[in-house]
């Protein structure tokens, strides 16, 4: 019986790591072509994305593709960071049971909401509100994308790191406070960074959730192929992928181009997480 388990359990990560394999293998074999036949320079530092031109030639550069997917990430996790740990803390740490319990549910229904919804909301109200505060001619600019993903990341981050942190031993923070420290620097002195592997996994999930969302940022971000700019229509990797299938013909170089994003992308999150590990692993041996 234990053998027959056991044979369950690695069947089950072999799947696991069958569908990586077989995704990597299928972006490679997919997205390769374009960027032989582009230029992995043109392609990767070109400031113009025009497949479609019939005046000039087609031209596949996704500069600006990039470029807003690590701005539009980097400011949502500047803000739904800092917001998620501070809420992480205080459920874990700090709030009365029925306030965390009303807290939670509140998360729990953030995290259940469609991407959809989101980016329905955020063209309604959010759009509109940016255009008339900043004199804008439009509001769907990289500012509104950065508001709707911190929205959308804080879920992610606020569930994880508060599970991180109720796993750390209570004796910890008990030592801490006989040697004279207040509640609030045991929280960030000696809970946070017991927990900071669990805390370094939300940020990763957040990341994730972030640079992979497309629908709401489609609706809130303008989709226009521009150099980033906060009050600029930009777009993202993901929506780059989601404005072309429906126009680029299969077996078309632009319909390649558009699976090179999806290495690129793909590449792109594989090395966050990787960077992030070994950071985790450094701090630990230290």
């Amino acid at each position: 019986m234990e053998q027959t388990i056991h044979l369950i359990f690695l069947l089950c990560g072999i799947v696991a790591v069958g569908f990586v394999l077989c995704i990597s293998v299928y972006l490679v074999i997919s997205g390769l072509p374009a960027i032989r036949e582009i230029g992995l320079t043109k392609f990767l530092f070109g400031k113009v994305w025009a497949p479609t031109n019939a005046t000039t030639g087609p031209q596949f550069g996704i500069l600006p593709f990039i470029l807003t997917s690590v701005y539009g990430t980097t400011g949502a996790l500047l803000l739904g960071v800092p917001v998620g740990l501070m809420t992480a803390i205080f459920l874990a740490k700090a709030a009365p049971p029925r306030l965390a319990a009303v807290i939670r549910t509140a998360v729990q229904l953030l995290a259940g909401i469609p991407s959809v919804v989101y980016g329905l909301v955020g063209m309604i109200v959010l759009v509109p509100a940016i255009r008339r505060a900043f004199g804008l001619g439009s509001g769907a600019c990289l500012l509104a994308a950065i508001l709707v993903l911190t929205v959308m990341v804080l879920p992610s981050i606020i569930n994880v790191a508060e599970t991180a942190l109720q796993a750390v031993p209570r004796e910890y923070e008990e030592a801490s406070l006989a040697l004279g420290a207040t509640e609030t620097e045991t929280y960030f002195r000696v809970s946070l960074p017991a927990a900071r592997s669990g805390v370094a996994a939300a940020v990763v999930l957040g990341v994730g959730r972030a640079i992979g969302e497309a629908m709401a940022i489609i609706m809130v971000a303008g989709n226009v192929a521009n150099m980033p700019g906060l009050f600029t229509s930009v777009r993202f990797l993901t929506t780059g992928i989601i404005s072309g299938m429906s126009d680029a013909a299969v077996g078309s170089l632009y319909q390649q181009a558009l699976f090179s994003i999806g290495l690129v992308l793909f590449l792109f999150i594989m090395l966050i997480n990787v960077l992030l590990n070994v950071c985790i692993k450094r701090r630990k041996e230290d």
